[in-house]
């Protein structure tokens, strides 16, 4: 049972990390736009800038991350022996 819970919270694809990454970024927007209107001028526009820079190094992080498991996987498959055939 738990473990069918826990299969729900891993990132096995690169579309379900690009849906996890559009949620970070409307997160993120929202955010900025809090800041932009409770900080007017440079400093709000700073604070927006950090959060979507910040969906930036996560979303890069978890496409990598994506990447890396995805070939972990595939080196571990047995792979067909080709046979060279004499000449």
């Amino acid at each position: 049972m738990f473990e069918k819970i826990r299969r729900l919270f891993i990132i096995k694809t690169r579309f379900e990390a690009f849906l996890i990454i559009y949620a970070l970024a409307l997160g993120a927007v929202e955010r900025g736009t809090a800041y932009l209107s409770e900080f007017p001028g440079w400093g709000g526009r700073l604070l927006f800038l950090a959060c979507t820079a910040a969906v930036f190094m996560a979303g890069a992080k978890i496409l990598d991350c994506v990447r890396y498991e995805r070939m972990q996987t595939d080196s571990n498959q047995p792979q067909k022996k080709q046979t060279h055939p004499s000449t």
